[in-house]
């Protein structure tokens, strides 16, 4: 299949997954969002105490230009980051399945090929836990700078070196904790083998 071909079908199956096929991989864009949504209050409110201590802004002002960077970056960021990256696993060939009898067509399976998996169902156990955190790292970036983007907007008055500083410990800080998903469901889809 010509690679703007695979391009097509993976962007025709995000736009209509009821008729994508079972087999056609794991886009973790979709195990991930949830994970994103349900952590984002907790993050807003970790990355707010941490700013508001570390820059010494105003409860409030932390409060609002958290609060309004991360929407942002898990609305806007996350999703971006996880498209570009299916888009360059297509064009680079992962879009294919070359198997997993090895350690390294494992390791490429759950990095290269992380934000859309090759159905190895028998192996999907392990393999959506690693890419979840592998991803967990383009993820960071993507936050942190989209982030301290906004939050420089919102805080001209600030150095910009600081704020780029704190946005990334904060981020550090809430990545760390979100590593806590993918090793949870690993750790309970090995309890339930």
């Amino acid at each position: 299949m010509h690679k703007s071909s695979k391009i097509l079908l993976a962007f025709l199956a995000l736009l209509a997954p009821g008729i994508a096929y079972a087999n056609a991989g794991v886009p973790m864009l979709f195990l991930a969002m949830p994970a994103f949504l349900v952590s984002l209050v907790p993050i807003i409110a970790i990355e707010t105490l941490y700013i508001s201590k570390g820059m010494r802004l105003p409860l409030a002002q932390s409060l609002k230009t958290v609060s309004i960077s991360n929407v942002a970056s898990t609305i806007i960021g996350i999703p971006l980051t996880w498209f570009l990256l299916v888009l360059v696993q297509l064009v680079t060939g992962g879009g294919g399945a070359y198997g997993i009898d090895s350690l390294m067509g494992k390791i490429l399976a759950v990095t290269w090929q992380a934000p859309w998996l090759i159905p190895y169902e028998e192996d999907l156990n392990w393999m959506i836990p690693a890419a979840g955190l592998i991803l967990l790292i383009p993820f960071f970036f993507a936050s942190w700078w989209s982030e301290y983007f906004i939050s420089q907007k919102l805080n001209k008055t600030l150095p910009s070196v600081s704020v780029k500083i704190k946005v990334r410990n904060a981020n550090l800080i809430t990545y760390s904790l979100l590593a806590v998903w993918p090793i949870g469901f690993w750790v309970l889809s090995s309890a339930t083998k």
